[in-house]
């Protein structure tokens, strides 16, 4: 079972996405801001990461910099999903190395295959 570690500070979003994940028989692992996540994507080592941008305390963007230079971390695909939908934030996101980016509010299916294309991409 491929592990997911999701990263949101919005309970009702958080458990949602979660619910959806599981359903999808994935492993999934929450947290509820950037420090946390960090120190759980360390910890578990995802298949991939799922990650807010607007949170508390470290933001998403934050979140991909540090799991980026951690050798441990920074080959695990790395998704943002967001309600950020301006241009220049994907624009940001991706030249910081995410590997998508996906804006709230997002299809079941949108980020089911945003997952399963970046999970077959690491296998090749």
């Amino acid at each position: 079972m491929k592990k997911i570690l999701l990263i949101e500070d919005n309970n009702d979003v958080r458990e949602t996405t979660c619910d959806l994940l599981e359903l999808a028989n994935y492993e999934v692992v929450t947290a509820k801001n950037g420090k946390e996540g960090i120190k759980k994507a360390t910890l578990f080592l995802p298949d991939i990461i799922i990650c807010d941008i607007m949170m508390p305390e470290l933001n998403g963007y934050g979140v991909l910099q540090i799991l980026s230079t951690d050798p441990k971390t920074s080959k695990i695909p790395f998704i943002f999903l967001t309600a950020k939908s301006e241009k220049e934030d994907l624009r940001k996101g991706m030249n910081l190395g995410a590997d998508d980016y996906l804006t709230k509010p997002f299809e079941e299916s949108e980020l089911l295959s945003a997952i399963e294309n970046r999970l077959k991409k690491m296998n090749l």
